[in-house]
């Protein structure tokens, strides 16, 4: 069985906390880095948290690459 982790993508102040509860974070400060980091998730993540900014910048994208991993949008 596989075992998927859970990421998330953000600006350093938004995301850090997470790392609290054993979420692999990604420190990403701008759009660019936003991009470069989902294309480095492994395949092993099944979830990945994302900042609102973060998901401004992946688009469509975030489901449109791969719809069996599970993303969703900090408040």
């Amino acid at each position: 069985m596989t075992m998927n982790t859970v990421a998330a993508v953000g600006a350093r102040a938004d995301v850090c906390g997470l790392a609290l509860a054993g979420v692999d974070v990604v420190f990403a400060e701008d759009p660019d880095a936003v991009r470069r980091a989902w294309r480095a998730l492994p395949a092993t993540v099944g979830l990945v948290i994302l900042t609102t900014e973060a998901a401004r910048a992946l688009g469509d994208t975030a489901t449109a690459v791969d719809p069996a991993r599970l993303t969703v949008v900090m408040p």
